[in-house]
């Protein structure tokens, strides 16, 4: 990652805009700033050249629902670590979930979060607490965190369970102008569950948590923003009925958005028994059936499903490395979410390029109320370089994260992000292998 701010990038197509990636161009950044976008520019003075090789090029990516750990689970992951493999990844801005010690419950967490992240090239967007400590018991400062930079509030990694807490939530989210994201589990139907409840689980004698713990809390809350005008987001959404619950409340006009990891329109509950119970197949909400997989895509084709997210969710070695039922759920996900894009979004033609951009640039930003960037002259740059045809194998190597917990080290990929430019910094993102 190096200051670079007059920058000539050659030989790339842009995609938004106007841009649909079929022409190929050249890019000039000044003092961080696009200056122009056209053919055959010249090198100038005091200005730093790269070659994209015919690499597609858009605004940068933003990952809207990030666990960096920091500050009080540091081992699993800190703020530089995280922006590390975000940018490895292709994104250029995050949002952090407040489930850390303490949690992001009042301003200076969020205030320390930012200062920790100001010289990185990525931008990181704390996510505040609902309630207080995430005890689900009464609201926390959320006027105060927001004006300390909080863009939305989520008790994430728990629910917040309690109606009324919730109502009150959304009422101020009406008030503040920012989303609730509420983890959408029904504890009482969910608990012990250690997978998806169905025919794998009966198989094997595990817990499972049924898909219906998930839909009732979301029913509950598509309700809750009818009546109260507040803006529900709707994290990791994973069954069919969730889908087609909030598919009814757009065509209702309630406020309602809603994204999908990557994961949960890839790997099925069908991989905890192929793979022998590996704990990096483990997570919440957990993988659900093929049928539910297909209904994410669909969900993303036709515009239910908002935002395509990773959840990244470092964890220790030593804490995934025990029996199943006794593993944290959660993988990392930010290294390998765009492979998975290609993959099963774009390489069946599911979903076209500009199609999965606009879940990657435009919408999370515009949940959130941040500004999108464009590919336009005297815009700032804030850009990720990438590709979609590149093979490249996720080995251990590979792993940017400080923690090691992903289903997809030893694979072979298809497209990987080649570069990214935010801030004035520059990385390119070289494999190791």
């Amino acid at each position: 990652m190096n200051l670079i701010p007059n920058l000539l990038i050659k030989n790339v197509k842009p995609v938004g805009n106007g841009f649909v990636g079929d022409e190929t161009l050249d890019l000039r950044i000044k003092d961080g700033v696009i200056d122009e976008i056209a053919s055959g520019l010249h090198t100038q003075e005091d200005e730093n050249v790269f070659d994209g090789n015919g690499a597609y090029v858009s605004g940068g990516w933003m990952d809207m629902h990030v666990h960096f750990r920091e500050p009080g689970y540091e081992h699993k992951e800190t703020i530089e670590t995280g922006c590390r493999s975000a940018m490895f990844g292709g994104f250029t801005e995050v949002a952090c979930m407040p489930n850390t010690k303490p949690a992001i419950h009042t301003r200076d967490v969020v205030e320390f979060i930012k200062n920790k992240s100001k010289n990185q090239l990525v931008e990181v967007h704390p996510i505040g607490c609902v309630t207080k400590e995430r005890a689900g018991k009464s609201i926390a400062e959320m006027a105060d965190m927001k004006n300390g930079g909080a863009v939305a509030f989520s008790d994430d990694g728990d629910p917040v369970y309690n109606s009324q807490v919730m109502r009150v939530a959304l009422d101020y989210s009406s008030m503040l102008g920012v989303p609730i994201i509420n983890h959408e589990e029904d504890l009482n139907l969910s608990r012990p569950g250690h997978m998806h409840e169905g025919e794998v689980s009966a198989r094997l004698g595990l817990d499972g948590s049924p898909a219906i713990a998930e839909e009732v809390m979301i029913a509950r809350d598509i309700l809750l923003a009818g009546f109260t005008g507040g803006h529900i987001h709707v994290a990791h959404i994973s069954t069919r009925k969730a889908v087609d619950l909030v598919r009814k409340a757009k065509a209702e006009g309630l406020n309602v958005t809603t994204e999908v990891c990557t994961h949960h329109f890839d790997l099925t509950d069908e991989e905890v028994e192929r793979r022998k119970f590996d704990t990096y197949v483990k997570m919440h909400p957990p993988l659900r059936t093929q049928d539910d997989v297909e209904a994410m895509i669909e969900g993303l084709a036709d515009g239910t499903i908002d935002v395509i997210c990773t959840d990244h969710a470092p964890h220790s070695i030593e804490e995934k490395e025990v029996e199943f039922i006794y593993a944290p759920n959660g993988i990392i996900g930010l290294d390998t979410a765009w492979s998975i894009c290609v993959e099963r979004l774009l390489k069946p033609g599911f979903l076209n390029l500009s199609q999965i951009l606009e879940k990657l640039v435009q919408n999370p930003r515009n949940i959130l109320n941040l500004d999108v960037p464009r590919l336009e002259r005297g815009n700032k740059a804030n850009l990720t370089l990438f590709n979609k045809d590149e093979e490249w194998i996720y080995s251990a190597g590979e792993v940017r994260s400080k923690s090691k917990n992903s289903p997809y080290i030893g694979e072979k990929l298809t497209g990987r992000a080649i570069a990214v430019y935010n801030k004035g910094l520059f990385c390119v993102n070289t494999l190791k292998n």
